[in-house]
């Protein structure tokens, strides 16, 4: 195969928004490749995302928990392939019929979008395994979707206790196979973000199935 027919690489840096949807059907094709990013409200997903596309202004960012409320899709450099930020859950100031149909539509993209690739999971290393972080590795679990944790803020412990931190998360997670890898992560510092734009590359630059493969 020439260099000219092989596959772009993954640029990260390339990431730009494609569309919003606040409903499956409202989704891109259901084709190529996507890993999709989950967290807790206030985890620092939108940091995380915005870190390793290296857009300070991609995903947005806000202090009051829970402003992201549809399913963000950005686009790659690569044809078909997609970074996509999911609504954050947790302690928004919303009605609880806003934060039901939050999770409705959440639950419809998880199990029927053919494309998922892989889940990563935003945690706060401070406040790791919430009800909602647990809930989403046991969907993983169930379903056999790879997951890869992202344990965030780590720069907001010492060294010490990131790493007894982390000892802990992995611990907790040793029985579910899902789990392929637990990363340190800090957005400010930049920690872990070589890894985690690794395992990015991995998930989507793996062969695509055909659309007859799918039936």
């Amino acid at each position: 195969m020439t260099d000219e027919l092989l596959p772009k690489p993954i640029s990260f840096n390339s990431a730009r928004f494609l569309i919003s949807a606040s409903r499956l059907d409202e989704c891109p094709a259901d084709f190529g490749a996507e890993v999709a990013f989950a967290g807790r409200s206030n985890a620092g997903k939108s940091s995380a995302i915005n870190c390793i596309t290296n857009n300070g202004k991609l995903a947005r960012t806000s202090k009051t928990p829970g402003r992201t409320r549809l399913i963000n899709f950005f686009t790659l450099n690569r044809e078909n392939c997609r970074l996509v930020d999911l609504p954050g859950y947790g302690y928004a100031k919303v009605s609880r019929d806003m934060k039901d149909d939050w999770q409705k539509h959440l639950g419809h993209y998880l199990n029927e979008r053919n494309c998922l690739r892989g889940l990563v999971l935003v945690m706060d290393i401070r406040h790791p395994l919430t009800d909602f972080d647990q809930m989403m590795v046991e969907w993983c679990e169930h379903n056999q979707v790879p997951l890869t944790i992202l344990a965030t803020k780590a720069d907001k412990l010492k060294f010490g206790q990131a790493k007894t931190a982390m000892l802990g998360i992995e611990r907790k997670l040793k029985a579910f196979s899902c789990v392929q890898n637990l990363v340190m992560f800090s957005a400010t510092a930049k920690t872990g973000l070589d890894d985690v734009r690794d395992i990015l590359s991995d998930w989507l630059e793996a062969p695509l199935e055909s659309p007859e493969d799918l039936l």
